[in-house]
């Protein structure tokens, strides 16, 4: 069932959703409509189930579209978006042949009918070629890094992108160099969904126990990808130093979805670290698993997302609204989110993610209470609420282009 406003003014207080009132109030009426690439999984389209009603609720008339394409245009897409994370090499004459193909496509079939445009993430950057037609605001939602993209898809996509009215960046790393307005907008968990809803402890045993750990000892969970740029074997690294001195079980999680040859190499790894120790648990996920995920973190006694390469990571915000203290990489939105000795502790090698765990498995008062400050510090920054709130401060300032501070009142 669809969360209303009412619901989460139960989490976030009643002064928040007052003030996206006050503030929807500037710019009820707008018509503002997002375009993305899936209507389920990902990131950006379970925002997008939660977002949409929401600003239909505070009176803005939004609608949310998915382009189509075969499975040869998200084969050119899924190396679109690697490329603009860096590896060069990846784009052929004909794979970007492909993707004007599509765009043309979509621009057949697409209504466009908001005043604001929402365009998320690379796949379907190319309709902004309609602004010369129809006008409207045109933004273009980025929830990846594009500080050092690989130069032959920058210049690809480059003309497409200054035709937008704004960027929109997850943080101010990820922006890159264009003459267009840049804004930054930090995701938001949702925590009424399943994935962070409260759970029953009985619940949470239940799903320890299906996986041999043991409630009553000590529990390390990362939940991340099986690649490199999780660390997965740093973690195992850490682990082993752990070992040492005290007692503890390791959780790996991942996505159980593996098309990537490389993360099968990854898996394999870590799947011969842990072969003969019983107390490294590696946990291959199913599809829409987010309940699981759910009560593994809330079984443990602290989480560590180690990445050594990011995006945002929002997961880190997940574990910490369960009252986790989170030992995180430098990489990404990690740091961003993890307030160093305050709500976990933010490390650079496998040495030192051992030493903080150590810290926190010695000083279980100290361990609680980095939980708890995370759990706060998430309620201000990191929910849902707070990106919808990003939203409509954007339309508003998009009305006053020339103007610093805006006064609602």
């Amino acid at each position: 069932m669809t969360a209303t406003l009412g619901d989460y003014e139960r989490v976030v207080g009643a002064e928040a959703v007052e003030e996206l009132r006050m503030i929807a109030a500037r710019v009820r009426g707008r018509r503002c409509q997002h375009v993305n690439a899936t209507p389920v999984g990902g990131e950006v389209a379970e925002q997008l189930t939660r977002l949409v009603p929401l600003m239909r609720e505070l009176g803005i008339e939004t609608a949310w579209d998915v382009i189509k394409g075969d499975e040869q245009f998200f084969a050119v897409t899924r190396a679109l978006n690697q490329a603009l994370l860096g590896k060069p090499g990846l784009l052929s004459p004909a794979m970007l042949d492909t993707y004007r193909a599509a765009m043309e496509m979509n621009l057949r079939d697409l209504d466009f009918s908001g005043d604001a445009v929402f365009i998320h993430d690379p796949q379907p950057a190319g309709l902004v070629q309609r602004k010369r037609e129809i006008g409207r605001r045109w933004l273009w939602h980025v929830h990846m890094d594009l500080s050092k993209p690989d130069s032959a898809a920058w210049e690809f996509l480059r003309p497409w992108v200054e035709c937008y009215d704004a960027l929109l960046f997850s943080m101010p790393e990820f922006g890159t160099r264009a003459a267009v307005p840049q804004f930054i907008v930090p995701p938001g968990i949702d925590p009424l969904s399943d994935r962070n809803k409260e759970l029953d402890p009985e619940e949470v045993r239940r799903v320890l126990e299906s996986h041999q750990l043991d409630p009553a000892r000590p529990i390390i969970v990362q939940i991340s990808r099986f690649d490199r740029a999780s660390d997965p074997l740093g973690v195992i690294a850490a682990y082993r130093t752990i070992r040492r001195q005290h007692d503890c079980q390791l959780v790996l999680a991942g996505d159980g979805r593996i098309d990537d040859p490389e993360n099968f190499n990854v898996l394999s790894e870590v799947e011969g670290q842990a072969a003969g120790d019983p107390d490294i648990h590696v946990i291959l996920l199913p599809a829409f698993s987010d309940l699981e995920v759910n009560a593994l973190v809330r079984g443990s006694t602290f989480v560590m997302h180690k990445s050594i390469r990011e995006g945002f990571g929002i997961a880190v915000s997940e574990a910490m609204w369960k009252g986790k203290a989170v030992i995180g990489g430098t990489a990404g939105g990690i740091k961003r989110q993890i307030v160093n000795g305050f709500t976990g502790f933010v490390v650079f090698s496998p040495e030192g993610a051992a030493h903080r765990a150590l810290q926190l498995l010695k000083d279980p008062e100290l361990c609680r209470r980095m939980g708890e400050n995370g759990r706060l510090h998430v309620r201000h920054n990191f929910l849902l609420t707070r990106q919808l709130r990003y939203y409509l401060l954007l339309l508003l300032a998009l009305d006053y282009p020339e103007q610093d501070v805006i006064f609602l009142s």
